[in-house]
């Protein structure tokens, strides 16, 4: 069976800010489009031995397999030659062979927040300087996290974008900032994230370039899934367009993360960075997931008024780039963000990427305290212990979704 990584070829869209125009003068991948020839494949649950099966149908058909799914799906996803299409989508225990898209970082250009939503406050994080550390494993599905960062505790990790799964390193810069906001260590250097001490894990789906596929993401939520006994919440800080669609149903990249869920695992997610509804975006549109817009915060404290900082917006108000809308379950701060970042340094970066983050470890800090908490029970919970004190005049959907407030998680 042929294995192939697969190469997205792209302009550096994310990190050409803060490392200069790259070299190559390719197309930069479109969010959303379909990838040639690639799809993803859904066995039925009859199925038994999945590598077998792939391994049958490569040799029958030709195929170029990319991954093989086990966990949180039966499956693979790899190139189809389109001579091949038909005679795939007629075998007998394939349940849909569906498309493959382009999917890419939810980030703007450049992160505050611990103060804002009271971390500080929080008895389960208890920062104070101690290095005392929380109880808990979170996954960050994105670009990798600089393994020896001094300011993480990372534990492990998986790499789905090439052939060797251990080279988990971040090559971008993103996951490593989102890992900080999560977890980064209350040691009196550098910044402190939301769950300090926080164990977390590597899985890498993301290239250096922040661009990568929706079965790239299936693969890093499959390996979350086959460790689900260790995993308690993953974020997921990226997104591509798309509608929502019932778990069990055809969407391959949807039955993925509802068995996930179903697994025990509580997943964050970014609205997007758009300034359009997130019910045309996903994962943000699932109702499974913990969906995050972006507050502009610029002084760590309520009642607005605040001078911008490092990009013009307006104090305690909706992010003039984020989602919006119904499928919106919390907003976070998400402007001018400051946090780890690769070669042992500290970045500050916008978007709902930064966002969510600031509610996976709110919802890791849940899950250290009630370990059998489903995520609906985690997701509940947190919008509970919400509040109402940002000015949501410039929301466009007129709800006022519920500020993160960890003082008292």
């Amino acid at each position: 069976m042929k294995v192939r990584f697969q190469a997205l070829i792209a302009v550096l869209l994310f990190i050409s800010l803060f490392a200069g125009i790259p070299s190559s003068t390719a197309a930069a991948p479109i969010p959303g489009a379909v990838i040639p020839d690639q799809y993803i494949v859904q066995f039925a649950d009859s199925v038994i031995d999945v590598p077998a099966r792939v391994q049958a149908l490569a040799a029958r058909h030709g195929l170029t397999i990319d991954y093989v799914y086990t966990a949180a799906l039966k499956g693979f996803a790899g190139k189809i030659p389109a001579r091949a299409l038909a005679q795939v989508q007629a075998e007998a225990d394939i349940i849909t062979v569906q498309p493959d898209h382009i999917v890419a970082l939810e980030a703007q250009s450049v992160p505050t927040g611990i103060s804002r939503i009271g971390a500080t406050a929080s008895p389960t994080a208890k920062i104070d300087g101690a290095d005392e550390r929380v109880d808990v494993d979170v996954a960050i599905i994105d670009t990798g996290i600089q393994r020896n960062h001094p300011d993480l505790n990372v534990v492990g990790g998986h790499n789905c974008t090439n052939r060797n799964p251990s080279s988990w390193d971040d090559g971008n810069g993103h996951g490593t900032h989102v890992a900080g906001t999560v977890g980064a260590l209350d040691n009196d250097v550098g910044v402190v994230g939301v769950a300090p001490g926080a164990r977390l894990w590597a899985v890498r789906v993301l290239n250096r370039f922040g661009f990568g596929s929706e079965s790239s993401i299936i693969c890093g939520i499959n390996w979350v899934t086959s460790n689900a006994n260790t995993i308690d919440v993953a974020n997921m800080s990226l997104g591509g367009s798309g509608s929502d669609s019932p778990c069990g149903g055809s969407d391959a990249y949807h039955n993925a993360f509802c068995n996930s869920v179903d697994a025990g695992v509580t997943y964050v997610v970014a609205a997007g960075n758009s300034s359009a509804d997130a019910n045309n975006y996903r994962p943000a549109t699932w109702d499974e997931a913990i969906t995050v817009s972006a507050l502009a915060d610029f002084n760590g404290e309520a009642g607005g008024g605040a001078a911008a900082t490092c990009r013009t917006d307006e104090d305690d108000t909706l992010a003039n780039f984020s989602n919006y809308g119904a499928d919106v379950d919390l907003i976070a701060p998400g402007v001018c963000i400051y946090s780890t970042y690769p070669t042992n340094s500290y970045a500050t970066l916008s978007g709902t990427s930064m966002a969510a983050p600031h509610v996976a470890g709110a919802a890791a800090l849940y899950k250290a305290n009630n370990p059998a908490a489903t995520p609906a029970q985690v997701k509940t919970a947190l919008q509970n212990a919400g509040n109402l004190n940002w000015n949501n005049s410039d929301d466009p959907d007129g709800i006022k979704e519920k500020l993160l407030d960890a003082s008292n998680l």
